[in-house]
């Protein structure tokens, strides 16, 4: 893949899939700075920020634009999880995996189309969720954020394509990271049994696909949804 230097924004930067991707994309060359909420990762450009904050989010462009230039690679990775039965689920948990993980993408991404319209380029990557297409007990807002995603990618594809400004989703599957460290063994051995590809995925491996969604050569591929899950959600 052909690389030019971009400059890059990867939301949630500070652990797991975030970390991995910007580790990745600053390997290949590009401009990179991370969004966190209580520790800064070593090693990268961070910036704090709470994406459920408009105020915060223009202060986080604002400070990248500065140091790096108009965020011309934006990966909307940051999100929480609040698991429950729909019956226990209150209206908080409900709320704030809503506001956090799709608005929160909401607002990053109004905040960076502005300067990608200007360039008349732009990638911007959204970290779904297999989840978001078949559904998962105990999950009913985090599943509902995520299918939000996508309809919010393949809505901006629309608005934004002819500005060759490209917006696709990432679903990853059951991938080894912190958020997915407090799962049951038991549940994990069942999901790792029902996939094509028996095992959990890696943080790097997400990493990879969105790498390639960001790249230069990805112009023609908008509004899809790339899976990385070891083919756990075929047919959802």
């Amino acid at each position: 893949m052909s690389v030019v230097a971009r400059t890059v924004l990867v939301t949630g930067g500070n652990r797991g899939i975030g970390l991995a991707t910007a580790r990745a994309l600053g390997a290949a060359g590009h401009r990179v700075a991370v969004t966190y909420r209580e520790q800064a990762p070593e090693g990268l450009y961070a910036v704090r920020c709470d994406v459920t904050s408009p105020d915060a989010v223009n202060e986080a462009f604002d400070e990248v634009e500065r140091e790096l230039g108009p965020v011309e690679v934006l990966v909307a990775n940051a999100g929480i999880t609040r698991d429950a039965p729909v019956t226990l689920m209150t209206e908080e948990q409900f709320g704030q995996v809503i506001d956090t993980n799709l608005a929160g993408a909401y607002r990053c991404v109004r905040r960076a189309v502005p300067a990608m319209r200007r360039g008349r380029w732009g990638r911007i990557v959204l970290i779904g969720s297999e989840v978001g297409q078949s559904g998962n007990a105990g999950q009913v807002n985090y599943a509902a954020s995520k299918a939000g995603l996508v309809g919010m990618a393949r809505s901006l594809a629309r608005e934004l394509g002819a500005r060759g400004i490209t917006v696709n989703t990432v679903a990853p599957g059951l991938i080894e990271t912190d958020m997915t460290a407090d799962l049951a063994d038991r549940h994990k051995k069942a999901l790792v049994a029902a996939s094509p590809v028996p095992r959990t995925g890696t943080a790097e491996e997400v990493a990879s696909a969105v790498a390639w969604l960001a790249s230069e050569n990805t112009g023609y591929v908008t509004g899809a949804v790339i899976p990385v899950d070891g083919g756990m959600g075929m047919g959802a």
